[in-house]
């Protein structure tokens, strides 16, 4: 069966200044519960839209069937 895929970013301001658990459970059950299941998480350093310095994030990738 085909795939299809989403990637979403997870900015440390997002989070409210810092990575917490709950806000990232929150984040996958919410996309779960649309059908998609969470396929990796990559730590990185997400670019911000003011400036060239990015922020901790997180990249996390997610896949369902079509």
């Amino acid at each position: 069966m085909p795939y299809q895929y989403k990637v979403v970013e997870l900015r440390e301001k997002w989070l409210g200044g810092k990575m917490s658990g709950d806000k990232l459970e929150g984040v996958l059950n919410e996309h779960a519960a649309d059908g998609w299941r969470m396929k990796t998480i990559t730590g990185a350093d997400v670019k911000g839209r003011l400036g060239p310095g990015g922020v901790e994030g997180l990249l996390i990738t997610f896949e369902r069937e079509v």
